[in-house]
């Protein structure tokens, strides 16, 4: 009696093991933080299913998923018309949350929350404004305690989907910055010195004094870092917040899109900040493994029903609600 107890006990646990999924997927850095907690604590609600993620920047992951490298990708640009002609795999956008992009610095000596206008982020980029004591920086900051000494601009070098936001923004903001670098996971850069990741933008402008740089909120907030309000398309400066970040969605969410492809950047209203953006996970239309389809479509379900409201804790903004019902019948139809 007792082998065959122990027999079944074996056969149950190899029963166990040949049904669990490893679901792998890599691609943006901007919505890691809550990505890791989501499938940290999904993996430990559902020991079954352990998603593995890596976060190397939104042009890697549209590259991955296209090959049909990994079984989703995750990206903070949408996917352009020819990058989803030319993929081998055809992919879902699925909108998860939404985040601020925000300006950082390193200034010894200035404490005080400094003000950017648009125009301003773009010059310094385009190497127009090389002294922190600019008077077009001074004109927006009166009263600040601005060195005269050379700004040193930090920006990613890997293809990003947070590189994309600020670049859509700066398009948006400054013609000469549309007709000299335009908007792109990866563009020329006319200064400065290239970091990989948020983490390493964060860290080069951490360690480097007078350095200027573009990481999502959450990287400045865990980092202690400095980071500047932005004017927005009512000429008012506003930090990065979840409730400008919201603020900034709601327009796109009564009209958004069926493939979910949308930009919020410089979005209307006083109270919007102006470098928002949805994220969003790329999904395989047609899955070759039904199993890994089923684990990953009861994952998506979680994430609305409990993913959403860890969002703001972590500074990013949950799905608007009548985003939240779209994705739900988005989910229903992957295969």
């Amino acid at each position: 009696m007792k082998k065959i107890v122990i027999a079944a006990g074996v056969l149950a646990i190899a029963a166990m093991g040949a049904s669990a999924q490893n679901i792998n997927g890599a691609g943006a850095t901007f919505p890691y933080p809550i990505y890791s907690k989501w499938f940290s604590e999904y993996s430990q609600q559902h020991p079954n299913v352990k998603i593995n993620y890596q976060s190397i920047g939104s042009g890697g992951g549209i590259r991955q998923v296209s090959d049909g490298i990994v079984d989703f990708g995750a990206s903070d640009g949408p996917m352009s018309d020819q990058q989803i002609e030319s993929a081998k795999v055809k992919v879902e956008h699925i909108p998860t949350v939404l985040g601020a992009v925000v300006p950082v610095y390193n200034i010894p000596g200035v404490s005080k929350d400094l003000n950017f206008s648009g125009d301003v982020i773009a010059d310094i980029y385009l190497g127009k404004i090389t002294k922190w004591n600019d008077s077009r920086i001074a004109k927006d900051n009166p009263g600040a305690n601005l060195p005269d000494k050379p700004i040193l601009p930090v920006y990613r070098s890997d293809g990003s989907g947070t590189t994309y936001i600020f670049t859509d923004f700066l398009s948006k903001v400054s013609s000469d910055w549309t007709s000299k670098v335009g908007k792109n996971t990866s563009v020329k850069w006319p200064t400065g010195i290239g970091q990989k990741g948020n983490e390493g933008v964060a860290g080069m402008v951490r360690q480097s004094p007078y350095s200027f740089g573009y990481v999502e909120l959450i990287y400045a907030v865990q980092n202690k870092m400095s980071f500047g309000a932005v004017k927005n398309a009512s000429g008012k400066f506003l930090k990065a917040s979840t409730d400008g970040v919201t603020a900034a969605a709601a327009a796109a969410a009564k009209t958004m899109p069926a493939d979910y492809r949308v930009s919020i950047t410089n979005a209307p209203g006083a109270t919007s900040y102006p470098i928002s953006s949805f994220t969003w996970l790329l999904i395989p239309k047609h899955s070759t493994d039904s199993a890994k389809a089923k684990a990953m479509k009861e994952f998506l379900g979680w994430m609305l029903d409990h993913g959403e409201s860890e969002a703001q804790a972590l500074s990013y903004a949950p799905l608007p609600k009548q985003v939240q019902t779209m994705v739900r019948k988005s989910i229903t139809e992957l295969q």
